[in-house]
This record gives C-alpha cells, structure tokens and sequence, in this order.
C-alpha cells in the first residue's frame, strides 16, 4: 500500500523477461550491440522522425548530459522552480554543463508560461551576465499537470526568438503522453522540442532511460559527456533490453494508462471527502491533495506509505502495478477517520 512514488515498483514482467533474453550468448559491449541498435530505430518509428538515442540508467544522468550537450559553462538554463533538475539533482546539471546556471522560475500548478520565460531571458551579449542557452520543460510536471503540445509550442517559440534550445524531462513522459491522447511527436519536436530526456525507470523499468537528439547535431558531443560521467555500460545490452521489452507491444502505454486511471479513481475518490481538497488537478498519476490530520494519522496506522509534501498536504503516486484494491482501502480508510471524526 505504497503511494509514496512510482520508484517503488520492481520491473515490470515485459521488462524481466526481456532482460532474460538478453543475458542468453554474448554481444559486443558499450553498445555496440544489435539489440541497441534495435532501441534507436524502435525511438525512431515512436517518433516518427531521424533522430540520435543514447540509452543511460538514471534519471539524473539522463538530464544533466542532455543539458551538458545544449549549453556553453557560462550559459543559463531557464526552468520551474520545482523542477527536478533545480531542486532534487544534487547539482548534477551544473557539474556536467561544467558550471551552467539554473535560473528557477515560478509557475502555478508546476507550470511556466510565455510570459514568464519571456520576462526571465535577459543578459544576451552582456559579459557580466550567464547567456541564455536553454529552457527546460518537465511533462508530467513536479505537480502532477500536463503541457499540452499547444503549450510546449509557446513556449518553444519563445525560446526560439531568443536562441534557446528546448530540453524536456520527460521521467513520467509515458503518462503524459496516455493522459493526453495524442503522439509522442505533437508532445516533443513537432511542438519545438530538441532533446527529450524519455523516462522509463517509473514506469515498469529497473534502472533505464533514453536521451532522445531531435536535434541530432547537438547529439555529437554526447558519447563523451556520457563516457567521462560513467554511464557508458559495458554491457549496455542490458539497459537496452529493458527498453527493447518497455517499448514491444506498447507495454509503456498500457502501464502509464493503468497508472493514470487509478490516480484519477484516487483524485476523485478524494475530492468528495469532506475536509480533502485537491492541491492541483490530477491530470496523470500523481494526486496532491490536502487531507485532515486525523486521517493521515488514521492512513499511517493502517499501513499507508506517502509523502507529505507540508503539514496536512499528501503526494500520492499511482503506479503501473498499484492495484485497485489499495486505491479502495485508501479512500476507505480516509472516509473512515473522518466520518468517525464528525460524529465524534
């Protein structure tokens, strides 16, 4: 009964089994393998464009070498101010971009607009000041809302009339793209995307993520960014296989709908309780919401894992594997605290 984060999962079975047929034989290593290979046309097909792929094993690393390829040492990287990269990295885009500023921006909802980024890029030409080189959009964002690709491409313009390339997180991507129904394409470079940083640990993956080049010219300094931080794997066949089984039969789609569904069953569940009030809309698989403390305590007891996020506010995740069964126990639970509460 774990809500605490979509990292709690093992993998899924598409993914161990995939990684069992890997293992079979030998390949040649750091990616010089078949079965890597297969990963980047499979990412090409997705997309429906060329385009470079670089698999790595961590969220993290999936960001901050993306970034590294995008922005000069002296350069600014505008984003929310919740965005992972500024506040949950440990400074990983700045040791890899070799000292490139974070320049945090706020959002309602986890969310930039036009007017915000255009009011944020300044210092261009002036030596006293970083330049700006980049804006990085998070989709699923830190709150659980959704860019829709209308919105990316706003944006995007924004920083293109400014010079800036476009990165996106895209660690819950998978969800984005179910919650909103419309192709990986309209969500990245057809809305001005240049480098995607594709998530799949999330969401039924061990240990595996994808740095996708549309812009594939800002893709030439990568394998040296990825070799010189340690995410060259010898037997990089393995975190291709993951990929290779997230990506067969659309297994990403079908975890990340599961997930949605029962984070919307959750939101909803919720927002009829008296005292709960959602914190943002519940647009993917993570619901933010503000719950008495009675029945937080009351959840604890029975065994609930989350994250309170401040006194009396919850991030609860859903998952590709949560079950319905803990959905209703929640909301049960919840009810319960607080039904005996009025009456008491």
């Amino acid at each position: 009964m774990n809500f605490a984060s979509d990292n709690v999962t093992g993998a899924c079975p598409e993914v161990l089994q995939a990684l069992v047929a890997a293992n079979e034989g030998s390949a040649m290593p750091y990616g010089n393998d078949p079965l890597t290979a297969s990963v980047e046309q499979k990412l090409i097909a997705l997309f429906g464009c060329d385009l470079k792929a670089f698999p790595v094993a961590t969220g993290t690393a999936c960001n901050a070498l993306a970034l590294a390829c995008l922005t000069p040492s002296y350069g600014a990287i505008y984003c929310h101010a919740e965005a992972h990269i500024n506040v949950d990295e440990c400074g990983a885009p700045e040791l890899m971009t070799g000292g490139a500023k974070l320049v945090p921006l706020q959002g309602e909802a986890g969310k930039l607009t036009p007017e915000i980024v255009e009011a944020a890029i300044h210092g261009a030409g002036e030596v006293h000041h970083v330049q700006p080189a980049v804006l990085s959009l998070t989709n699923e964002t830190e709150a659980g809302t959704l860019y829709r690709p209308e919105e990316i491409a706003a944006l995007a313009a924004v920083a293109r009339r400014h010079g800036l390339k476009v990165h996106l997180d895209g660690a819950r991507f998978a969800n984005a793209v179910a919650a909103l129904g419309c192709s990986p394409a309209e969500l990245t470079w057809r809305a001005g995307v240049d480098v995607l940083s594709f998530g799949a640990t999330k969401n039924g993956c061990l240990c595996a993520e994808a740095v996708v080049f549309f812009d594939k010219a800002a893709a030439a300094a990568f394998p040296y960014h990825r070799k010189r931080a340690g995410h060259l794997f010898s037997k990089m066949r393995m975190i291709s296989a993951q990929l290779a089984g997230y990506f067969e039969g659309e297994v990403w789609l079908r975890n990340a709908r599961h997930a949605n569904r029962l984070a919307g069953r959750l939101a909803e569940g919720l927002a009829a309780l008296p005292g709960c009030r959602l914190l943002h809309p519940a647009e993917a698989n993570e619901v933010f919401v503000e719950v008495p403390a009675l029945a937080i305590e009351r959840l604890r007891t029975a065994g609930f894992q989350f994250y309170e996020w401040a006194p009396g506010r919850l991030r609860l995740v859903c998952a590709w594997n949560t079950s319905e069964a803990d959905v209703a126990a929640f909301l049960d639970t919840t009810a319960d605290a607080l039904s005996g509460a009025a009456a008491g």
